[in-house]
């Protein structure tokens, strides 16, 4: 899979109309807030609500729920708005802020991330807007507005840009006359939560889920009485535990006002040494897989909890090599993720794994270079990626070696970890289309060889130019024919057809060649699976239980909207 943007190439972009007016507009508007602020009265408030977005989203709407509050990264206080545009939605968020009749007022807004676009409506005068093409640091966007003679409230606003990364805003100010909505009242302290459950469990760990509270800003969790660790969303994994231990745990809800009492106690024991992580969530017949980015290249950049529920495995892209040949480790690049903290990934991994969903480690990638070519580094593999699966409760492991792998000893890697994770592992495989070309390849022996245990080999029919089918003829990237003819190799060559997906890009960036739209996707699984849809390639028998499609990236998929995960997964679903 590609870390980078795939090839550059040109895009007709929409013109951007400048709301509420002409760019002459804007820019006479944005000259005037320097003086305007400097004149400011004293009696002069900030008459915006949940400037801070302190309170969630309270006193705000935003359209198509492409708004939430967020922890990180915030400019001031402990939230900030995050809006993610997506499809035709461009994550509108207003407020309704009463003002006073023939007014001047100042509006201004911290903003970060993609475009951001802050405006007025309803001033019974001019309405007017600014906006910035992003940035990666906190930057002020700043404009004015005067109101009409019966203008008692206005409508103001953020927005983003459609097929753009998600903004975030921050310390939202509408300056001027006391429009009559009087302070915003204090905070007052949460009740307590309610719904405290325990999920996984590791030797070391137990993760905890409750209830949101009203006016929370946080929460602190308790092990036997003594507080083991806080979190900003409703879940936490308490660690540092000992193996086969029963323990009492409790959470409370925060914010500025105070702590609220304690929740009803749970009790929760941890794995018995040498248990292993546990079996996931069973894998669906017809399944969607989707690689995630751990790093940033010009991707829309998610958590995991932003991924679409159309995906049923979701490959955490990807494990680091060690120093040691076959050890494998994890980092995590909160920097690049805009600042997704550890503790905040882990928790996303069981919100997944408790929607039914299967979070594995994909171990690679295009500029992956983790050897297993002895017994040694076979053992360092197995017992790194256990590791792995043990500490943040992977379901399994994707094998995306594009830069060699030896069949006899990834086997032997592959079959230690199965014995150390028991039967509810999960193995895919994303070979590149050279590497399934022939059953002699060492990527299809090991798929072979491990049939028995194998999950799913997504093939990439991608970065790869024309290729033979099983039929012997030579086939094109971009068609349906050059998905089914190459699909009929691994079909015809040995894999269960439940172990065969179609892996292909999300989008013309998501890699240098050979995306496809999602109808050619979805003419080529029912090709497949029922004999309809064919192009001149049409296999001699059906495959019903074809397992599904592959995609890189679910990052790639954000960016231009979720096209490809909201036509192909409901397609997925579908099959015989």
């Amino acid at each position: 899979m590609e870390r980078s943007a795939g090839r550059s190439h040109r895009r007709r972009r929409r013109s951007r109309p400048v709301l509420g007016g002409t760019l002459a507009v804007v820019a006479a508007a944005a000259l005037t807030v320097t003086g305007l602020v400097s004149t400011a009265q004293a009696a002069d408030v900030n008459n915006a609500k949940n400037a801070g977005f302190e309170s969630g989203l309270a006193n705000w709407t935003c359209s198509g729920g492409s708004g939430a509050a967020v922890s990180s990264p915030v400019r001031s206080g402990t939230s900030a708005l995050k809006a993610t545009p997506a499809g035709h939605d461009n994550a509108r968020c207003s407020q309704s802020v009463k003002v006073k009749p023939n007014s001047t007022y100042a509006l201004s807004s911290w903003v970060q991330g993609g475009y951001a676009y802050l405006g007025v409506s309803g001033t019974g005068t001019t309405d007017v807007s600014t906006w910035t093409p992003g940035s990666s640091s906190w930057t002020k966007l700043s404009t004015s507005f005067r109101t009409g003679a019966n203008t008692t409230s206005v409508t103001v606003y953020t927005h983003g840009w459609y097929g753009q990364a998600a903004y975030f805003a921050d310390d939202v100010e509408v300056t001027g006359p006391d429009g009559g909505g009087g302070e915003e009242p204090g905070p007052v302290i949460p009740a307590a939560p309610a719904g405290l459950t325990a999920g996984a469990t590791t030797t070391s760990s137990v993760a905890l889920s409750w209830n949101a509270v009203s006016g929370a800003t946080g929460y602190k969790v308790y092990r036997n009485g003594a507080q083991a660790t806080t979190s900003t969303g409703t879940s936490a994994t308490v660690t540092g535990l000992t193996a086969d231990t029963a323990y009492q745990f409790s959470v409370s809800a925060t914010n500025a006002a105070g702590e609220s009492v304690k929740s009803a106690a749970i009790s929760a024991r941890t794995a018995k040494e040498g248990t292993g992580p546990g079996p996931g969530p069973a894998v669906p017949k017809h399944a969607v897989t989707g690689y995630w980015q751990n790093f940033n290249n010009g991707a829309a950049v998610q958590k995991l909890t932003d991924v679409p529920a159309d995906y049923d495995i979701i490959a955490v892209s990807f494990a680091d090599a060690t120093p040691t040949p076959g050890q494998v480790t994890f980092n995590l690049d909160t920097a690049g993720l805009n600042g997704y903290t550890d503790a905040q990934f882990r928790a996303d991994i069981k919100t997944k794994q408790a929607q039914g969903k299967n979070v594995i480690i994909s171990i690679g990638g295009e500029l992956g270079t983790v050897r297993v070519d002895n017994d040694a580094s076979a053992t360092a593999f197995a017992n790194s990626v256990y590791a792995l699966m043990q500490d943040y409760g992977f379901n399994g492991v994707d094998i995306d070696l594009e830069n060699g792998l030896n069949a006899t000893y990834m086997t032997k890697a592959l079959r230690q970890l199965s014995a150390k994770a028991g039967s509810g592992l999960v193995i895919t495989m994303a070979p590149q289309t050279i590497d399934m070309q022939s059953t002699s390849g060492e990527y299809f022996k090991t798929a072979l060889n491990i049939k028995d245990i194998l999950t799913v080999v997504n093939m990439q029919y991608y970065n790869s130019g024309s290729m033979l089918g099983c039929d012997g003829k030579v086939y094109s990237q971009g068609s349906v024919d050059f998905l089914t003819a190459l699909a009929c190799i691994q079909l015809e060559g040995g894999l269960d057809p439940s172990q065969v997906g179609i892996g292909v890009p999300a989008s013309t960036r998501g890699a240098g060649s050979g995306y496809v739209s999602p109808s050619i996707v979805n003419a080529a699984l029912d090709c497949l699976t029922k004999g309809t849809n064919c192009g001149s390639f049409k296999p001699s028998k059906t495959y019903p239980s074809l397992r599904g499609a592959m995609t890189w990236s679910t990052n790639w998929d954000a960016t231009a909207g979720f096209a490809w995960s909201k036509a192909v997964g409901p397609h997925v679903r579908s099959l015989p």
